[in-house]
């Protein structure tokens, strides 16, 4: 199981990886290997407000849907949008070409997110 040192991650099995007031935002390489093939990303839309654990789209596999959470505040400013086409390229690479959102956050409050350690006690 890959789980990058550099990055932080969620009870809900995304990563996050914080430049300045920026935060890229994937599913875990455990996400999607219990999610098995994905065929389908929902994205939310460029300049909405999420506040932590909203519901910020889908990821659809072969057999099943799950809802992708923010991790942080802030205000959704891209999408990886090579997904549209290639969604697959989470199953292949979650941790770079991979990554689905970057949200600037609006405080950078992280307290609540999981190192790489005690991430990989929960999984």
């Amino acid at each position: 199981m890959n789980l990058p040192n550099n990055l932080q991650y969620t009870k809900d099995h995304e990563w996050i990886n914080i430049n300045n007031d920026v935060a890229t935002i994937g599913i875990t390489d455990y996400a999607q290997s219990e999610l098995g093939d994905i065929i389908f990303i929902e994205f939310p839309n460029i300049g909405d407000e999420l506040h932590s654990q909203d519901t910020m789209g889908t990821i659809e596999a072969v057999k099943t849907v799950a809802d992708l959470f923010a991790p942080v505040d802030g205000t959704i400013i891209e999408i990886n949008k090579l997904l549209e086409d290639c969604p697959e390229n989470i199953n292949k690479d979650p941790y770079d070409s991979g990554w689905i959102v970057k949200i600037k956050m609006h405080n950078k409050n992280t307290s609540h997110l999981l190192n790489s350690d005690e991430y990989h006690k929960i999984i």
